[in-house]
């Protein structure tokens, strides 16, 4: 049966590759309102291919969200049913200067199709598309199709979108195609997701702006008050030093040296910060960043106290913690570290919550077992993601009872988001079998 499978699969996918390539000429960039159009026909796109494999299909929007597509179809009587998640909406391109090949027009370089939305998160539709296709009309188990059009904006209207479609969307087993690969060869199952706090915080210590000579030794500006706060956020080691955060074990997983520098771009002689195992640094301790700064430009600057400046804070809370503890302890520690008598502007810009799912039951099992056998007996690994996808945890709210397969396209080299992102073809193949393995698996 696994041989006919892979057979059926590697039959089906000239006609996938052609679906995923038409649609990533749709330029669903959900954070511009200028394409929300596109986003549109991305809908309507996603839901002719699964009206053509004979589904029941609408498109769908809450609070004025973007468009998702829902769709069913029904399995044997007696078998589990099974909601296969993915999104059509991407990222900006940004600039198109740094594409080797034009983002929206798919091209294949050494094995990968590169384009905006090859991988993210396209290709998680098309595999699923791929295992439906294997079975045709004879399904081994009632399949329905949730295809959202925002969560590269932050999902903003799916606990909206959930309640509205509670009962169309109750499912035994939910498959989340929007993860990732340990490696190309080595599938994973994502078993936590870092949570996110993101913040934007104003020092000042002028109403405005004076002589940097007449008054400099005396008042305090707002760059050099802003460096000393932000210089507090880590110890020396280069661990988070904001008291009350979580931090946890991770799974013992090796990440090799070689791998950490060629994945993570670092410059040669960069030293890492942190203490821990590499994945727990990555995966289950917080982690903090400056991702945006605002104050003078260099070039042009005057000599002049600056009054004001602010800065973006980023951070990832653990697995285990929640984002309104975190929303606490950062604030609480900006305020007891705000030197001579600075004011403190604190605004919490969105948060989403962590995610840890406990991978045990048949169907974890079901989806191990598909995974080594697609790829040729390597045993799946328990990975931990140290970015976050809050709307997981809303599905585990929202469906309790669920089992939530975290699973996806990705590998270490997709640049997902960046410039030149890039689907592995060799390795989607692996996906699309897994998927129509898993299906066959959870239907015992």
């Amino acid at each position: 049966m696994t041989d006919e499978i892979r057979a059926k699969v590697r039959a089906v996918l000239p006609g996938i590759r052609k679906d995923l390539e038409d649609l990533v000429r749709i330029e669903s960039v959900s954070a511009d309102p200028a394409r929300a159009g596109e986003v549109q026909r991305s809908a309507e796109a996603v839901a002719a291919l699964f009206e053509a494999e004979g589904f029941d299909v609408k498109i769908s929007s809450a609070d004025g969200g973007a468009p998702a597509v829902i769709a069913h179809k029904a399995g044997p009587e007696g078998t589990p049913t099974v909601l296969l998640y993915a999104h059509h909406d991407v990222q900006p391109e940004n600039d198109h200067a740094e594409w080797v090949s034009p983002p929206f027009e798919p091209t294949e370089r050494d094995g990968r199709l590169y384009a905006r939305g090859a991988a993210d998160d396209k290709a998680g539709i098309a595999a699923h598309l791929a295992a439906i296709r294997v079975f045709g009309d004879d399904l081994p188990v009632g399949v329905i199709m949730f295809i959202e059009g925002e969560e590269e904006v932050g999902s903003e209207s799916l606990t909206a979108l959930l309640a509205q479609h509670r009962d169309e969307l109750e499912a035994d087993v939910i498959v989340i195609a929007d993860s990732g690969n340990w490696d190309i060869g080595v599938p994973a199952l994502t078993t936590s997701l870092r949570g996110l706090v993101r913040a934007d915080i104003e020092i000042r210590t002028l109403t405005h702006a004076v002589h940097s000579g007449m008054w400099g030794g005396l008042v305090p500006d707002a760059l050099i008050t802003l460096s000393r706060v932000i210089a507090t956020l880590h110890d020396d080691q280069g661990n988070v030093a904001i008291e009350g955060l979580y931090a946890g074990p991770a799974a013992d997983v090796d990440y090799p040296e070689e791998r950490l520098r060629a994945e993570s771009g670092a410059v040669s002689g960069i030293e890492w910060i942190g203490s821990g195992s590499t994945v727990e640094r990555l995966w289950t301790k917080p982690a903090l960043s400056i991702t945006g700064l605002d104050a003078p430009k260099v070039d042009g600057a005057s000599n002049t106290l600056v009054p004001s400046a602010r800065a973006k804070i980023s951070l990832r809370v653990a697995p285990g913690d929640t984002t309104d503890s975190a929303v606490a302890c950062l604030e609480k520690h900006l305020r007891a570290n705000l030197p001579w008598g600075a004011e403190l502007g604190f605004t919490v810009v969105d948060t989403g919550e962590a995610t840890r799912i406990d991978a045990t039951g048949p169907a974890y099992d079901a989806a191990r077992a598909a995974f080594q056998e697609a790829w040729d007996g390597t045993a799946p690994v328990d990975m931990g993601v140290g970015g976050s996808i809050p709307f997981i945890a809303e599905f585990l709210e929202a469906f309790p009872q669920a089992s939530v397969l975290v699973t996806g396209v990705e590998d270490p080299d997709t640049r997902a988001h960046g410039a030149n992102e890039g689907l592995h073809l060799a390795e989607f193949e692996r996906v699309c079998i897994a998927e129509a393995l898993l299906l066959r698996n959870l239907a015992g």
